[in-house]
Order: C-alpha cells, then structure tokens, then sequence
C-alpha cells in the first residue's frame, strides 16, 4: 500500500491547517485608503531608487523606483495620487527604511487601464530578464526574491524542469488555494511563458491534496497544454520549501549548499505565475497582491487583492478589526512569518497573509532543558540536527556550527513546533546565520 500514497518528502510536520475560514471565500478587493507607503526595501537584493520627486502627481501603474542593480526589481504606483514624502518610515522588520508615501487622489476613479501586451517569444533572452524585472515581480510566497533573477541562467546552466509551487503549506494562509480556483487559466498561462522561453522539458503544479478543487481546476485549464501537469501532493508542512517541494515530485534531493538551479529545476509560486502573465498579456506592473486576513483575533476573515503599500492597520480594519483578546499579528505564515511590532507598516510584495493571534495560541510555554528525545532531528526535512545547531549558538560557536551545515537550515521552523521544552530553536538558529553572514561579509569588508 506504501506505494500507492500521493508522493512527499521525508520528516516534517502536521501543524493543524486552520484554513477552513476562508478556504471557501473569493478574493474580495481592499477599498483604496488615503496613504500609501512604498519602502525601496520590500525584497531580496539592492533597495530601488526612487524616479520620482515629492510633489509629483503619479498614475496608478507608474514606475516610481527602478533597480538598485541586477538583484533588485521595479517599483510601481499603486493609485493615482501625489508623491507627499520620500524618507525613513516604519517596516514590516522593526527597522526604519527610506520609502516613498503616496497620497491618493480622492477624486481619480483609481482604475488601471491596460497596457500592450508583449510577445515574449518575440525578446531576445536578455529583453525578457529585463521584462520581468520592469514588471517588479517577486516570489509570491513569502520570500520576495527577485523573479527575474532565477530566469538568468549561469554560463553551462539549463532548466529541464519548472515546478509551480501550489502547495500553500502554512496553516491560516488559502490565497494561493483561491488563486488556482479562481484564475487557474492564468496560472497554466505564466506557467507556458516560462517553460518556453527557458526551454525546459517538462512543467509540474504541485497541489497538495486538501485542495481537491484546485486540482481539478487547473486539470481543466491544461486543455491539452503539452507537457505540463498537476501533481498532487500529500499535505504536510513544510511542503512548500522549494527543496521538499522538487524531493516530493521527483524524489531527488538538492546537495548541501546547492540550488534547484544545480539540479536543473525551477521554482515558482502560483501567484508569480499569474503576474508573469498579466504583465504580458495585459501590461499589468506588480502593483498589488493578494493576502489571508485570518486567525481567531481578527473578526471577519478573508482573502484580499491589497494595493502594496497599504497599511496594516487599515487591512484589519477591513475585516472588522481586532478582537480585545488579540495579542499578537503575524505577517506571513504562522510557522515562518514574523509578528509585527506595530500596526502601522505596509503590506509588501512579499506579504502573503496577517494572522491574528489570541493567548491560546501564542501562550508563552516556559522554557525547559532539552531532553535529547529526538523530536527535532524527526521532524528536520534537511537532516540537520537542531538541538546540536541550538546549543552551539547560545554558545556563540558560530564556526562549528557551519560545519554542522547551519546555512542548509530553511527556518521553516519545524523543530521548534516538535520541541516538547519550549525552545526557541529555529530562532537561535536564525541568530546564528545572521552573525555568520554578517561575519563573512566584514571579512569581505576588511579584505
């Protein structure tokens, strides 16, 4: 019977999904608020430098801020209004970032009209890489990596595969599940564009099986697309790791250190899919995105098509507001989201939900030894050994730790859900690759 199972990867967790809430409610769109904060910091890589000057009346859609370099993307309006400030204002991170604040035009009807749409079988490799950064597309699920980064191939590197990450494995979070219902033909869509201009043999979706519907809809919206398929999935988190992800379907492990790239597949959320392809069939910049307001403080959940730049605040006042026994709000995911220290901060590109969170979820256990019982070790999808990596950074023995692989670490917080103590792992462990990176990069620095 073993072999009859929908295929997964070894290790990882169960968290229980909480996405009965909004799994069956449409993306409903956010009114437009009167202000919106665009940091030049709300991705991987270089900040965006601003194109434009307070004062300057701007048109929903228009470039605000282009590349700070290769790794960075473009910035885009997301209404009509009147550039008021261009400095430091409050991040999702607890830092403050230079940013541009626009103020909307309470009198422009905010619609976005459509632009030419774009061949892109007719761009040269080059013109394409440089399409997808114009359009400010980054990955959907959370980590805000530049798209067009993954689509410049090294010399003597090929893609034979692209995977589209349907798997949405975070508890709370179902925008990427309303996404492949509701827009599964732009999905399949994006997801051709790609396959065609890298070449690759073969495309995937990988679903996991608590979206029966989602399947079943893109299945219809192949129609016959040539080597392209849906796989579901078996649920379990952290499924949508790009790692567990390409081990699930193909069975094949990426090397320590190493990349899908090395191992010739692609990775691409769902909701990237469907950007790529309203940029050039419809000449849509990434100039809003959709997100979860979920979890048992907040009062109405949903799922939201937010302008970037909204405020937090504004979101969850949306959606009926807080309620008094609310302590905590995170950005993201339970599991590998960040909770927020303030209200007042904008949704980014990479905000895929806001869960608000009650004492019963959050209550603070206290902390105990560890017991050597090998949860964390089980429960690992990299192998790692997380009571070793937690030990060796309370310690401050950031070298060894490196040779116990820390780095391969996806922080997807698994072992930190499995710890019967209460340790912090997956925060010590986070601790510790901040100081090795930033060890490495003052010896760069020195050198």
């Amino acid at each position: 019977m073993k072999g009859l199972l929908p295929p997964s990867f070894r290790h990882g967790v169960h968290p229980h999904g909480h996405k009965e809430d909004t799994e069956n409610l449409p993306i409903q769109r956010m009114p437009f608020v009167e202000r919106y904060v665009l940091p030049l910091s709300q991705h991987t890589g270089a900040p965006v430098v601003p194109v434009v000057r307070v004062g300057e009346r701007v048109r929903r859609g228009q470039l605000v801020g282009e590349p700070g370099g290769f790794v960075s993307m473009s910035l885009h309006s997301p209404v009509t209004g009147r550039v008021e400030v261009i400095g430091p204002r409050p991040h999702p991170n607890g830092k403050l970032v230079e940013a541009i604040v626009i103020v909307a035009d309470p009198y422009a009807t905010q619609r976005l009209e459509a632009g030419p749409p774009v061949d892109p079988r007719s761009l040269s490799d080059a013109d394409f890489i440089a399409h997808v950064q114009k359009a400010g597309l980054v990955g959907m699920g959370g980590a805000a990596f530049p798209t067009h980064v993954k689509y410049k191939l090294p010399e003597g590197k090929r893609i034979r595969r692209l995977v589209v990450n349907g798997a949405e494995c975070e508890p709370y979070l179902t925008t990427d599940h309303r996404t492949m219902l509701e827009r599964p033909d732009a999905v399949v869509r994006g997801a051709a564009i790609v396959a065609e201009r890298l070449g690759v043999e073969e495309t995937v979706i990988g679903v996991e099986l608590n979206k029966p519907d989602a399947i079943r809809a893109l299945e219809g919206a192949l129609n016959g697309t040539p080597n392209m398929r849906v796989v579901p999935l078996r649920v379990k988190y952290p499924q949508g790791a790009e790692k567990m992800l390409i081990h699930a379907i193909y069975g094949e492990e990426v090397p320590s250190g190493k990349l899908p790239l090395d191992v010739e597949t692609l990775v691409n959320n769902v909701a990237t899919m469907v950007g790529l392809a309203d940029y050039f069939d419809r000449g849509r910049p990434m100039i809003e995105r959709a997100l979860t307001v979920a979890g048992p403080g907040v009062e109405s959940p949903g799922n939201l098509m937010v302008p970037i730049g909204t405020p937090v605040r504004a979101v969850l006042e949306h959606c009926g507001g807080l309620g008094e026994d609310t302590r905590e709000v995170v950005m993201g995911g339970p599991m590998m989201g960040s909770p927020l220290a303030s209200l007042d901060v904008p949704v980014l590109k990479g905000t895929s939900g806001l869960i608000a969170l009650t004492d019963q979820e959050i209550r603070r256990t206290h902390e105990y030894s560890c017991i050597k019982c090998g949860r964390c070790v089980e429960a690992c999808p990299q192998f790692l050994n997380p009571s070793r990596l937690q030990r060796l950074s309370r310690a401050g023995r950031f070298d060894e730790l490196e040779r116990f692989f820390v780095m391969d670490c996806v922080e997807c917080g698994s072992c930190s859900f499995a710890c019967p103590s209460g340790i912090p792992i997956v925060q010590l462990i986070r601790v510790a690759k901040s100081a090795i990176r930033e060890g490495k990069r003052k010896g760069k620095v020195a050198s």
